[in-house]
């Protein structure tokens, strides 16, 4: 398992074969790495075959099936034999697969604390469960993956944050201090809170010092309420 993580790291900074790694240690016939949402481009980053690209398109198309899922509801998808025994029905995209030769279908979310990046789909050509180890690895997996594609998207608010902190010292300081709020805020590590951070000012073409300010004046949580995250200008 170690070995898959570090795999998935050297691929995000060579730009290598991200679906790899999940085939080495997992009983799946192909997998696909999709970003969606509000933050990133619909698209499918990697796909071990063309079969695992088709189960994107197909999702991306119809605007169904399990990563849109597994997106929402922030948590797997499970579909083991799902054509025989769906426990989910997706009345375009289940018609869709019908004739795909898919046994198994399984989708985890791509997040990383409340920001929601994509999903990653499994299938296994006959019927099979994943077991609770399994589900595991993925989720570590998983998580490894949101990661990278947060850093890349983010690679020049990061780069610009460095270029302010030349020129103003105390930037670095307000960003290290809502960090330390973020912190409060998400169950996450110190380098996935100031990810976040980085994230939102990718996601609004702001700086990452405005965001801070922002979290640091009480405008802007990161704690996820039902209705998303805490936000008041």
């Amino acid at each position: 398992m170690i070995d898959a993580l570090e795999s998935l790291r050297r691929a995000a900074a060579t730009g290598g074969d991200l679906a790899g790694p999940f085939l080495r240690v997992l009983p799946v016939t192909g997998v696909s790495i999709a970003t969606m949402g509000d933050l990133l481009r619909t698209e499918t980053v990697a796909a071990s075959d063309p079969q695992a690209a088709r189960l994107d398109e197909l999702q991306f198309d119809l605007g169904e099936g399990p990563c849109w899922d597994a997106l929402a509801e922030r948590s797997p998808v499970l579909e083991p034999d799902v054509r025989n025994r769906p426990r989910r029905v997706w009345p375009a995209f289940s018609r869709a697969i019908e004739h795909d030769g898919i046994g198994g279908l399984f989708a985890f979310p791509l997040t990383v604390g409340p920001l929601g990046l994509g999903s990653i789909d499994l299938y296994t050509a006959l019927p099979q469960a994943l077991t609770a180890l399994h589900e595991d690895q993925t989720c570590l997996l998983a998580a490894e993956v949101s990661r990278q594609l947060l850093k890349q998207a983010v690679r020049e608010v990061a780069d610009a944050q460095e270029e302010e902190v030349a020129v103003d010292k105390s930037s670095r300081r307000r960003v290290h201090q809502a960090t330390g709020m973020v912190l409060a805020q998400v169950d996450v590590s110190a380098a996935d809170a100031e990810l976040l951070i980085q994230g939102r000012a990718f996601a609004e073409g702001r700086t990452m010092r405005q965001v801070a300010e922002d979290v640091l004046a009480g405008r802007l949580s990161f704690a996820v309420r039902p209705s998303g995250i805490e936000e008041s200008r």
